[in-house]
């Protein structure tokens, strides 16, 4: 009865994950409404997009040729393919409509949904090994909100999260015919490193403790210095020439300046490709130490207290857990420091942490480490934290430890995932989609009209969700961020004003919060489009006006139409 019972629970985790496998892809395609962080488009699909479908799209700093900060073989390898797909479907004329902002959206999303399911694969490894229930480890995964949200988004730090998984699993051992613990292939392990550390020099934040295990591994199971010595030759080798391939692709595709001079110069003679280089060689992850080692800097994309990553983010992600393993981590860490003043001296030496079946500290150590390395820096944010969901939901589902939390659990993520993947700035992209459709109808397209958008208070549009060609003049796009009211309203009864022509369009951007500062501009409302829901941080809704009648413009991005005044 006891091993039905069992067989019964696991077939029902199995339906519950693949349930959950349902929703990740299926939210993907909808698609998400929620705006986490503006590089999620700037660090890929923007660029890309104006590489590529020739959109215009505005290039962030890092990706300029003078300062590159950012390397572009993984956003060429994801969000570039993608595009290249839609490119070629529409030269094809397989579809009229196969680059749409719909599809500029989803389809890199997509792309990295079908990779988060390397996270699924890396548990269901790793889980006998660690000592963890392998479908409840599962369930976990798949039910966090960082899952379904943050792992479906273009950030480098999701790549960062899936390099880290792959990590794991190949520096965990593997039994031998012996029945000994047997390090995995060096060559694969020193490919990731190098390609993780060009994606975001901080992977090595997180490679540490899992290189350090590895390399215990190699020294049990080895019996001389020279076999020691060859996996370490190994990994250094492959990922030295893993980087001389990033260096390469990164030099020759910013000093060919795009991907048309780029095709050009791999299609001539190697000594052209040479001579187009101009002698200049492109290491990306040094400009971004040195840029992010400058704490002026940082200080200009906010600075925080240096706890922010233990205290907050880390419970903003992960909940319960993440308080559950910070109590499993004093408590291993006062018994270890017991055993060493009291127990260490029987061994002639101090006591060595396990690390067999259970691996608890092991796991511990994977997950603080890299918070702890990651907390020297002053700039924290939530994202930096995600790559550490795989040892956490391995060390909450050893012992069953999570299990009791449950309720707690589901309600954390539910709401998680209510608030970043629906409210959070939410309006922001339907309101790109609103506007695509608005001024690719017919009517437009017959009679070209001019567009003046200006965006207030939002965080920065991606232009390329506008599906606007590089020679198309007639839309300019206007970011004001923040603006104070003062400036807000100068640039306002400026541009309106301006806007004499009828094909003259004239339209803001703005939260519900914050949309009284356009009646004190003193220009003429002519039209508005309310777009629910959508939540800004930065100008929350005051609760008083959210159990009023007007609740719903308080949770809510208008698309105002102005004029001259009157």
């Amino acid at each position: 009865p006891l091993a039905a019972r069992r067989r019964g629970a696991d077939m029902a985790a199995r339906r519950l994950w693949a349930l959950l496998v349902a929703l990740r892809a299926g939210w993907c395609l909808l698609p998400q409404a929620g705006y986490l962080h503006p590089d999620e488009f700037f660090q890929s699909p923007e660029v890309m997009a104006g590489d590529i479908l020739n959109l215009q799209v505005y290039y962030p700093w890092e990706f300029l040729s003078s300062s590159p900060c950012r390397t572009a073989v993984f956003p060429l390898l994801t969000s570039g393919v993608t595009y290249w797909v839609l490119k070629a479907l529409q030269q094809l004329d397989v579809c009229s409509r196969c680059v749409s902002s719909y599809t500029l959206l989803v389809s890199p999303r997509l792309l990295l949904t079908a990779f988060s399911f390397l996270l699924d694969y890396s548990v269901h490894q790793l889980a006998p090994f660690w000592g963890a229930d392998r479908w409840k480890a599962l369930l976990l995964l798949a039910g966090s909100y960082v899952t379904l949200v943050f792992y479906t988004r273009t950030f480098t730090n999701t790549l960062e999260g899936l390099l880290f998984a792959l990590l794991l699993v190949l520096v965990s051992s593997r039994k031998s015919d012996s029945g000994l613990a047997k390090p995995t292939s060096s060559p694969l392990i020193g490919v990731v490193i190098a390609a993780g550390f060009f994606n975001r020099p901080t992977f090595l934040a997180f490679a540490l403790m899992p290189l350090l295990y590895w390399a215990g591994l190699n020294a049990d199971s080895q019996k001389s210095i020279k076999t020691l010595i060859i996996p370490c030759l190994k990994l250094i080798t492959c990922a030295c020439f893993t980087a001389v391939v990033f260096i390469t692709a990164d030099t020759m595709y910013f000093t060919s300046v795009g991907l048309d001079n780029l095709y050009s110069a791999t299609n001539s003679s190697l000594f052209n490709v040479i001579a187009q280089l101009n002698h200049r060689v492109v290491v990306t992850p040094v400009n971004f130490l040195r840029y992010n080692l400058n704490s002026r800097n940082l200080a200009q994309h906010g600075s925080h207290p240096r706890v922010t990553h233990l205290v907050v983010n880390g419970v903003m992600l992960f909940g319960i857990l993440h308080l559950l393993a910070i109590h499993a981590g004093f408590k291993m860490l006062k018994k270890y420091i017991h055993e060493l003043m009291w127990v260490g001296a029987r061994y002639r030496g101090s006591p060595r942490l396990s690390v067999h079946s259970e691996g608890h500290p092991a796991l511990l150590l994977f997950y603080f480490v890299p918070l702890a390395l990651l907390s020297l820096f002053s700039h924290q944010e939530p994202r930096f934290l995600i790559p550490l969901i795989l040892p956490l939901v391995l060390f909450s589902t050893s012992q069953n430890r999570a299990m009791k939390w449950k309720p707690i659990i589901v309600i954390f993520n539910v709401l998680g995932a209510f608030l970043f993947g629906c409210l959070h700035q939410g309006g922001l992209i339907p309101c790109l989609f609103h506007l695509e459709h608005l001024m690719h109808s017919s009517e437009s397209s017959n009679h070209p009209r001019h567009y003046t958008l200006l965006f207030a208070h939002t965080y920065m549009p991606p232009r390329s969700l506008l599906n606007i060609k590089k020679k198309d003049i007639h839309v300019e796009v206007i970011d004001m961020a923040g603006s104070e009211e003062e400036p807000l309203c100068q640039v306002v009864g400026q541009h309106a004003n301006n806007c004499t022509c009828s094909d003259c369009h004239f339209l803001v951007i703005i939260p519900g919060t914050v949309r009284a500062t356009i009646t004190k501009c003193g220009v003429l409302l002519k039209n508005e489009t309310l777009i629910f829901p959508h939540l800004s941080m930065e100008d929350p809704p005051q609760l008083s006006f959210l159990f009023s009648e007007n609740w719903r413009s308080q949770l809510g991005l208008y698309i105002l139409q102005l004029g001259r005044a009157q």
